[in-house]
This record gives structure tokens, sequence and C-alpha cells, in this order.
């Protein structure tokens, strides 16, 4: 299938993206949020993009489907867990759907890398989708079809069961707008500007921009 005929358009996927104080005000109590698990590479990125969706009221970086207990990131990236990097996604069912979020999802990585994401080889970063029922196995295969006809590419990213998912260290939260400063190969940073070197130095949106053109939901333009 090409660009020009795919069925969802960027507009249609646009839509569930409200940036600033309308993603701030569409939040509400996290108790009445569901949540959905996904894994696309670096957590900060992905935290980054799903809390510009209007609907979403949290994104929370961590770790699944390995088998190693209380994960850390030193273990986790070191590949002897089995564990993925992984965000939980909590949203209001009202607002957007699992589909919508799915869809959103597949644009937002290269679905089609099975040795990573990106800069960032390895294990822990291969992309995957967690699945707690069968409505969301339906809504993630669904999304995952149409992805696939759009691309005209086989998507190596697995549906796979939900396990337990194990919050990463304070640290990483919100990693994308943190203001301590922090050393990094250009000198000291705040958290905020080190996340935005190593997004473009990593080849992120420059990546998923090339594989998905204007259907790339959070890519600067």
């Amino acid at each position: 299938m090409t660009r020009s005929t795919r069925t969802l358009k960027t507009a249609t996927l646009a839509a569930a993206i409200a940036l600033g104080s309308l993603m701030q005000a569409a939040k509400a109590d996290a108790a009445d949020m569901q949540v959905i698990t996904v894994a696309g590479g670096c957590f900060w990125c992905v935290e980054a993009d799903f809390e510009k969706v209007q609907g979403v009221a949290e994104v929370t970086s961590g770790y699944t489907g390995g088998t190693t207990v209380n994960p850390t990131y030193r273990q986790v990236t070191g590949g002897d867990t089995g564990h993925y990097e992984a965000v939980e996604i909590a949203y209001d069912a009202e607002q957007i759907s699992a589909r919508q979020i799915y869809d959103l999802f597949f644009r937002s990585v290269d679905p089609t890398d099975a040795g990573g994401q990106f800069c960032d080889r390895g294990e822990s970063y291969r992309t995957a989708i967690f699945v707690s029922d069968p409505a969301e196995r339906q809504a993630a295969e669904a999304a995952k079809a149409v992805a696939q006809a759009e691309l005209g590419r086989e998507i190596v990213t697995p549906i796979l069961p939900a396990q337990t998912f194990y919050e990463a260290e304070d640290y990483h939260q919100d990693y994308y707008k943190g203001q301590e400063r922090v050393f990094t190969r250009r000198g000291f940073k705040t958290m905020a500007e080190a996340y935005d070197f190593y997004r473009e130095a990593c080849g992120r949106d420059a990546r998923v921009a090339d594989l998905w053109g204007d259907d790339a939901p959070f890519v600067k333009r």
C-alpha cells in the first residue's frame, strides 16, 4: 500500500495529540485510568512522546518481559535479565482508545528492526506490545496488521502476554523535562538538554520520519 492510499492519515492520528497545557487539562485521576504497556527502545523517548497525547494521564518508565525480579537499569541494559525497557501508559478510555494508542505507537518506532532501536542495540531496546486481555490483543493485532500493510514490510514487533512491570529508578522518570544538571560527553547539561541531544544524536526522529513520512505523529516538522 502506498503512502497516498494509506487508510490511517496524519490528520486522524494527530487528532489524538495535544501539547502543553491542553494535555495537562485532560489529565484525570490515575485511579480511573486504563493501562497498557509497550516497549519502544529508549523509555525516555517513549515517555516523552506519549505524555503529549490527549487522554493520556501518565507514562511510567520501567522494565518488563524478563525473569529478574526488581531489576536495575544496569542489569537490564547489560542484557542478562530478558527485560525490555518499557512504559506503562495510563489513559482515559473516554478520550482515547487502546487501538489509537497502538496506532500511534507503531508510527513512533521502527517496527521492522529486531535488534534494538536506532543507535540503541540489544535485547533491552527491542520493540514489543504487552497485552493483558483478549480485547487488548485484538486491538494490538489490528493496529499491527494495518501498519504492516502501510509499510509493505514485515513488522517484527511481537505482541506478548503481560508480565510484571517494574518501575525504573526515579532518575529515569520524566527525564526528558528534568532540570537537574548531569555530566555528558558535551559537558554539564540539564537532563532536558541531555535528552534533546541524545534523541537527535541517536537518529530516532530521522529514522521514524524516513520510515513513516507524514504519518509519524511525534516528529517535529
